[in-house]
C-alpha cells in the first residue's frame, strides 16, 4: 500500500477574532499540528488595526485585494494587491487596514504562526 504524499485541506480552521477579521489557516498549530510553517487565507475589514507586535517568525505576506498597511521598525509602507513582503522574525511591526476597503491576503509563517511567539504590545 502507497501513503499518499499530499494533503488536500478542505476544511481550514477557523480562527476566533473579536475584531472582525477572519483568518483561515489551511496549514500550521491549529489546523494538522505543523510547527514549520502556517498559511493562512485572511480578511482585514476596513478600518482593523492590530498592536505592535514582534514575531519570533518569518511572515511573507501577498495581496490579494485592497491594500494593507506596515509600519515595520517605524517605516510606514503600503502594499496592493500582486505585491508581496517578508517580514524577519524579532522585527517590531504593526499590521492595519486604515482604507475604506477589506483586504485579502495570505499570510506564511516560518516556523508556523504560534500566539506564544506573536508577543504583541498592550
Amino acid at each position: 500500500m502507497t501513503q499518499k504524499k499530499y494533503i488536500i485541506q478542505n476544511n481550514p480552521f477557523i480562527v476566533p477574532t473579536n475584531d472582525g477579521k477572519v483568518i483561515k489557516e489551511h496549514f500550521g498549530l491549529a489546523t494538522d499540528g505543523n510547527s514549520k510553517i502556517s498559511i493562512a487565507y485572511m480578511i482585514a475589514p476596513a478600518g482593523w488595526s492590530e498592536p505592535f507586535q514582534t514575531p519570533e517568525f518569518d511572515e511573507f505576506t501577498f495581496i490579494i485585494k485592497g491594500k494593507k498597511q506596515f509600519i515595520i521598525e517605524g517605516e510606514q509602507i503600503v502594499l496592493k494587491a500582486g505585491q508581496s513582503i517578508k517580514i524577519e522574525k524579532n522585527t517590531r511591526v504593526q499590521y492595519s487596514n486604515p482604507f475604506t476597503e477589506p483586504c485579502e491576503y495570505i499570510a506564511i509563517c516560518t516556523p508556523a504562526f504560534s500566539k506564544d511567539k506573536v508577543n504583541r504590545e498592550d
